[in-house]
């Protein structure tokens, strides 16, 4: 049975190049509209140059990294928009967040670090998802957890909701 929120319109803005953020955010954007009802739109913010937030109360933000730094339109929609008022969430897919003795690192470095910064106000969440390597389009290594990122979703909904 879907518990259905008030707050019920959620945007999920993303930066990816490989497309596992991509993916990441269908899984969330997936779990929060089937178990929590909630209207969820997804956005790919290399493909829109302009986004206004006014109708969101829930705004996630996802980024992939590459070469060891979060991609720049992340950090941008972070820095030139105002989200007072507002649920703001962070997640990011990287190798170094899929491997356990990297997870906390790359906590630190991309999100403490790097993303908050960027952010007038205190995430309500945040989190790192492994990630997927590809080299002349074959894949050298994939350390994804789809049931780790399903397993945050459902907890984040909780969260959104209140």
């Amino acid at each position: 049975m879907k518990k259905k929120h008030t707050n019920t319109r959620a945007l999920i803005a993303y930066v990816t190049k490989s497309g596992v953020t991509r993916e990441n955010a269908s899984v969330i954007a997936g779990v929060l509209r089937d178990k929590y009802g909630l209207k969820v739109d997804l956005v790919d913010l290399r493909k829109t140059s302009s986004l206004s937030l006014a109708k969101y109360k829930n705004v996630i933000v996802g980024s992939g990294v590459r070469m060891g730094k979060v991609y720049k339109g992340a950090w941008k929609f972070l820095e030139k928009n105002d989200f007072k008022g507002k649920k703001v969430v962070l997640f990011l897919s990287c190798l170094e967040a899929g491997e356990p003795d990297s997870y906390d690192h790359a906590i630190k470095k991309y999100i403490q670090n790097t993303l908050t910064k960027y952010l007038q106000v205190k995430p309500l969440a945040a989190e790192a998802f492994g990630g997927r390597m590809k080299i002349l389009g074959f894949t050298i290594k994939d350390n994804r957890n789809v049931e780790k990122v399903k397993a945050w979703a459902e907890e984040l909904g909780k969260k959104l909701g209140k």
